[in-house]
């Protein structure tokens, strides 16, 4: 209790170094221990005319009345104003930097004013701005078949389940909760993962564990008949270990993850069928990886992907999409940014808890270091970053490359991108040895070209929206053009 009590106020400090709007918030707790406004404000120890004008905005949280939340209410101080605000801001910028809204530009209070009041709103003008997108791009490269794109609007299914995941802080309470109660009960990590979940699939559900046969290009077949569970021999065991778990999902989670899929709404029966598949898959990755003894670890581990991968029979990638999800209330890890990047520079997976928020159109910045992971494979490379927003970050990235058979099968390869805010590089073994107060020492990296600020990046493909072009057919710099 005294470390929580700590950490809040550490969490009320940071707040009040600016005004802190969240009158919804606010009111959704009053209205969830269903108390009036005078009740609610009599414990907070406040008026109840100053909870009238918190909830309506009129007034900034005080960080007396913020500690007043966590001590009476048990509110997660450090989440009240961060995570989905965060990623709806980035989103709501991006989407209003389109030339689109050309002669309009609201300041950043007014944005947040916006997130805190009508966050429906907001995610409501950013679908809509995707599909104007999409349906521009669209049209444009299929202009000759206009007659058969009055559909090109919606989000792909895939488009939709991303940002399903992207908009829930990348964790699922109810399947995280349930998944590390099986790994209890199994002595998940102390025991190998892939034997404890062999015996545990036969011994509650009378599976067997088949080898698929040479030919079969899958990673896992499930036969209900025979309730034979058949795994690709050539996949590593970490891969092997996470299919088991991802049956296990599959045979007990189904209701749950029908009611999480429901409740989501998604536009078609194809996106509820792959969010169903994510949820499973987030099941999987949080029994092998159990919460609170993972979070734990990597803490003692200093975040040593390599390390807590040889400690839980995982993969890199695993362990780092896992580290992306640590986002339980009261116990939450490191917030990080997760991303997988192929090698045309799209971003594959993409999450981030902290402020650094990847772009929904176009490539990742070439300044990047998960780029130059392909030059390096195998090994993890670091880097240290600041965005145009002036905050700086560590980064590190490394290539990973997936077999599937024996000479002649297809190899995929991509990078795997992990990192922090640079106020949490103290607890990540990569940043030993790096100057993290030189700023000379920061690449300057950005977003996405079509957003980024920088007038002078080297590496600039195309130039941003809603900024203006110079041309000087006498000069010439690295750009055929100057950005005003």
């Amino acid at each position: 209790m005294y470390q929580y009590a700590k950490a809040n106020l550490r969490s009320c400090k940071k707040m009040a170094r600016g005004k802190l709007y969240i009158g919804r918030k606010v009111r959704e707790i009053r209205e969830a221990n269903r108390a009036t406004q005078a009740a609610f404000a009599e414990r907070l120890g406040i008026s109840t005319s100053y909870l009238n004008q918190i909830e309506n905005n009129q007034r900034p949280v005080s960080a007396a009345v913020l500690l007043a939340l966590a001590e009476k209410f048990q509110i997660d101080i450090g989440s009240i104003s961060a995570g989905d605000s965060d990623r709806l801001l980035s989103a709501l910028l991006e989407a209003l930097a389109d030339p689109v809204f050309d002669g309009y530009s609201p300041n950043l209070q007014e944005l947040k004013l916006v997130i805190q009041n009508a966050p429906g709103f907001a995610q409501s003008l950013i679908a809509c701005h995707q599909a104007f997108r999409r349906n521009s791009e669209q049209l444009a490269s299929f202009n000759d078949q206009l007659g058969r794109a009055s559909n090109l609007a919606e989000p792909t299914a895939y488009e939709e389940v991303r940002d399903f995941f992207h908009f829930i802080d990348n964790y699922v309470h109810d399947l995280d909760v349930a998944a590390e109660r099986v790994a209890m009960k199994l002595g998940v990590p102390e025991r190998d993962a892939g034997a404890a979940l062999t015996e545990y699939l036969e011994g509650e559900h009378g599976i067997r564990i088949m080898r698929a046969e040479p030919g079969e290009a899958l990673l896992r077949r499930y036969d209900p008949a025979s309730k034979a569970l058949y795994l690709n021999s050539y996949s590593p065991a970490a891969t092997r270990t996470f299919q088991m778990a991802y049956q296990i999902a599959a045979l007990e989670q189904q209701a749950e993850v029908e009611r999480i899929t429901t409740q989501a709404g998604f536009r078609t029966e194809e996106a509820a069928e792959i969010c169903k598949i994510g949820l499973q898959n987030y099941f999987a990755g949080a029994l092998i990886l159990p919460y609170q003894i993972f979070m734990s670890t990597a803490k003692d581990l200093r975040h040593d992907l390599e390390l807590l991968a040889a400690r839980f029979g995982a993969s890199l990638e695993q362990v780092a999409h896992r580290l992306s999800t640590l986002q339980r209330p009261g116990l939450k890890g490191i917030p990080v940014f997760f991303a997988t990047i192929d090698r045309a520079g799209n971003i594959t997976k993409r999450h981030s808890g902290a402020k650094l928020q990847f772009a929904r159109f176009g490539a990742a910045c070439p300044l990047w270091n998960a780029h130059q992971a392909f030059e390096v494979p195998g090994r993890i490379i670091r880097q240290l970053a600041e965005t145009p927003d002036g905050v700086r970050y560590l980064s590190i990235a490394t290539e990973v490359t997936k077999k599937g058979g024996g000479y002649y099968a297809p190899h995929r390869r991509y990078a795997i991108a992990l990192g922090c805010e640079i106020s949490y590089a103290q607890h990540f073994v990569y940043a030993d040895g790096l100057d993290l107060t030189n700023r000379v020492a920061f690449d300057p990296i950005g977003i996405s070209c079509r957003i980024c600020e920088r007038a002078n990046c080297p590496q600039r493909a195309v130039p941003p929206l809603k900024t203006r072009l110079k041309v000087n057919h006498e000069h010439r710099s690295i750009l055929p053009y100057v950005i005003t």
